[in-house]
């Protein structure tokens, strides 16, 4: 169970170092689709504070999806060396999933969008915009991968018993 939180809050800060690489260095409108509507119609195309930016972003952006994707991988290696059963695997990822669901709705919906000028630091231009005041813009869409991560859980359970089975 502890290494269970631990992945959780791994995940939770590999979430936060994929959100920095594309704000802060890759800065490219297309990885700004999740932020409130009037905030991606106001933010600009910026030239590089230094030579090479952009590229480091997008390798460091590789690098932290591959982590994101090694964290899951090793909370499956450390239950199937563990002899961990479908119900200890679905409430490991459960739980990996849901404190990242947690901490994307408080650190990044609310606290980093409504209350920090994270944002506004690398795009001035959207200081004013009213998204940066509403806390829920993408109640829907978090709550579709709330209902949908048990599922998820379930598929990942399922492919972690069929490894486990053929070791």
């Amino acid at each position: 169970m502890k290494l269970t939180v631990i992945l959780g809050f791994a995940l939770s800060v590999d979430l936060f170092l994929i959100l920095w690489a594309a704000v802060g260095l890759v800065q490219d409108k297309r990885l700004f689709t999740t932020a409130p509507k009037d905030i991606q119609q106001k933010a600009e195309e910026h030239p590089e504070r230094f030579p090479g930016q952009k590229i480091l972003g997008w390798i460091l952006l590789l690098i932290f999806a591959l982590l994101y994707a090694g964290i899951y991988i090793y909370g499956a290696y450390d239950g199937i060396r563990n002899g961990f059963g479908f119900w200890q695997f679905f409430a490991r990822f459960l739980i990996m999933s849901y404190l990242l669901k947690a901490f994307d709705i408080i650190a990044f919906d609310w606290y980093l969008l409504t209350k920090s000028h994270f944002f506004q630091h690398y795009y001035p231009e959207t200081e004013g915009c009213e998204g940066y005041h509403s806390f829920g813009f993408n109640r829907r869409e978090q709550l579709t991968r709330i209902v949908l991560y048990p599922f998820l859980c379930v598929f990942l359970s399922i492919a972690c018993m069929m490894i486990e089975t053929y070791l």
